[in-house]
């Protein structure tokens, strides 16, 4: 129950930046400059976090011996494709909002992230735990196209 709700939260939390930062983007003439901004503080945020509640999981960057850093054995790309896919997110999500509407612009990214994360999970792509496609998932995954349509007919 705990981790629904949280999930939840974090949901309704993407809604309420996304809705701010489109906001902030328009008074500032640029989304671009709002997402500058989103990821900025949000470095800040996330560092200070990171301090105050330390590590749980082994992290190479951060061992004392710096000798020991075994990166060479994370692939290059996942230094830098979560940030930018990011900014290519959040950026967008700010530039359509004022065009389709909140509602709209989340509806159709949230569609996309749940049929992207039923494939993801079917073949266990980024390392994720395999969980196969099944008669059920495929409708879940329809009922919610259906969904869709109709928040777009409302």
């Amino acid at each position: 129950m705990f981790h629904t709700m949280l999930a939840l939260l974090a949901g309704a939390a993407i809604a309420v930046q996304a809705a701010m930062n489109s906001s902030l983007g328009k008074q500032l003439g640029s989304p671009l400059y709002a997402t500058v901004i989103a990821f900025g503080t949000g470095f800040v945020f996330a560092a200070i976090a990171a301090l105050v509640f330390g590590r749980t999981t082994t992290a190479p960057l951060l061992d004392a011996d710096i000798n020991q850093v075994a990166t060479p054995a994370i692939p290059i790309y996942l230094w830098f494709a979560g940030g930018l896919i990011g900014v290519i997110a959040l950026g967008s999500f700010y530039w359509l909002i004022p065009h389709i509407g909140i509602g709209t612009t989340l509806s159709l990214a949230l569609t996309g992230q749940l049929l992207l994360a039923l494939i993801a999970g079917h073949f266990g792509w980024f390392d994720l735990p395999q969980t196969p496609m099944s008669l059920v998932r495929f409708s879940g995954a329809a009922t919610l196209l259906v969904g869709i349509g109709l928040i777009h007919r409302g």
